[in-house]
């Protein structure tokens, strides 16, 4: 099936309020999703005015400068300069990734609401401690599942062959189990109890679920840089 995306932007004319500009760090780095991707050289403009030195940011799978999507988080490109993060945008699903991709701050300002936040680090602490603890069991594990995502438009599995065709090679030690879905359901997780921990090579952010996972889960891409 041939699918066409056309990008949906924001009707809307960005101004940033003095308070924010005024609340920024020197160095800055801009990001936003594609609602306002057309109005990143406004607001770039806007900062550089303000006496501030902006940079742009790749992410992961993004189609523009300074776009962040949800899986960002496995690869943020910035210069090392970069102080803290502005985030223009709604919802706080974007910006979290900025805060799981590196250790800078995070400001977010909504053009809709006009709010303007510091996003507390706490807000993926969580997340992070839980990663932490699953690549532990990870390493003790004997039986570990694989979760392949075959969903038309999911490209997680091509994107991680390799690392997939690898994990046996890399941990001898360990029985693979290899369970394919179209959509997961979380409650049929619960059918083998002989799994230790789960290996997500679907969206990354998954990992904002573990909650949901019987056993431990754990990200492919944090797997592939354990010392076997």
């Amino acid at each position: 099936m041939k699918l066409h995306f056309v990008e949906a932007h924001a009707n809307i004319r960005i101004k940033l309020p003095k308070k924010v500009l005024g609340s920024l760090p020197e160095n800055i780095a801009v990001a936003t999703d594609v609602q306002f991707i057309s109005s990143l050289k406004s607001i770039q403009n806007q900062l550089e005015k303000a006496g501030k030195k902006v940079s742009v940011l790749k992410g992961a799978h993004a189609k523009h400068l300074s776009q962040v999507l949800g899986c960002s988080h496995i690869k943020l490109d910035y210069p090392g300069f970069t102080q803290a993060f502005l985030y223009v945008g709604d919802g706080l699903f974007h910006p979290k990734a900025l805060l799981l991709g590196s250790e800078k701050d995070v400001f977010i300002y909504n053009p809709f609401s006009k709010e303007f936040r510091k996003l507390p680090h706490s807000e993926v602490a969580e997340i992070k401690k839980h990663e932490k603890v699953s690549l532990t069991k990870f390493l003790h594990a004997g039986n570990v599942a694989v979760l392949l995502a075959v969903k038309p438009g999911q490209l997680s599995v091509q994107a991680h062959l390799n690392q997939i065709y690898s994990l046996e090679k890399k941990f001898p030690g360990k029985k693979f189990y290899y369970f394919a879905f179209d959509t997961l359901d979380f409650s049929q997780l619960e059918n083998f109890p002989f799994v230790d921990v789960f290996v997500n090579t679907a969206c990354t952010r998954l990992i904002d679920d573990y909650g949901k996972f019987p056993k431990p889960m754990v990200n492919i891409d944090a797997v592939m840089k354990l010392q076997s």
